[in-house]
This record gives structure tokens, sequence and C-alpha cells, in this order.
């Protein structure tokens, strides 16, 4: 949490962290959101099918020992890291550069990010 000052700030995160990591918000959020909860007992019933798949997928994957950390969200990489990649492939994309110099880019940029 950020720091704050005084006691009733510190409930109300206190408050507020209790509720966004409850069931019913999770349920809420990720329903609006189009993602799966991150509580893996939060209640599907109310999901689509896609969203059913995922959350079994990512059960399959825990329990199998295969779970990875997510590139898209800053779980994998450092920043440095990910940041070199996203520029590469974004020039790759947005450019004639073609994919050898790209995949020798990308080798030059992540060496150079560690």
């Amino acid at each position: 949490m950020f720091a704050v000052d005084g006691e009733e700030k510190q409930q109300g995160q206190a408050l507020l962290a209790e509720l966004v990591v409850g069931q019913n918000f999770q349920e809420v959020f990720n329903l609006n959101k189009g993602s799966i909860p991150a509580r893996t007992d939060v209640s599907l019933d109310a999901f689509d099918s896609c969203a059913i798949l995922s959350a079994e997928d990512m059960a399959a994957s825990n329990e199998g020992g295969s779970l990875l950390p997510s590139y898209a969200h800053g779980m994998a990489l450092r920043g440095a890291q990910s940041g070199a990649i996203t520029d590469v492939v974004t020039a790759h994309f947005n450019s004639d550069m073609s994919s050898q110099d790209a995949v020798a880019q990308l080798a030059a940029a992540i060496a150079n990010s560690l």
C-alpha cells in the first residue's frame, strides 16, 4: 500500500484492499473486463465459455507446473528487457525491416538490456 498519514486513511486503504480481493468484486470486475478472476474460489457460473475454458487451462497449467509469468503484464521480464523487445518488434512491423535484421536487432537489444 501507499504510505499515508492518519489512522482513518490507513483503515480506508485496508478496506479498499479487502473489497478488491473479495469474491463479489472479483466476479463483477472480471465480468466487465472480460477476464477471469485472480481468485480460484470465485464462482464462474456467470462467465462465458471462453472464460471458463481459460480458468480451466490456467488451473491445469498451475497444477502441472507449467504456468509462466505474463510478458503482457510485465511479470516475465525486467522493464529494460521488455522495452528492448517491444522497440524492435514495433520497428519491424512498422517498417520494411527484414525478418533477418529484426532477429539480429532483437538478439542485440536483449543482450544489451541484461
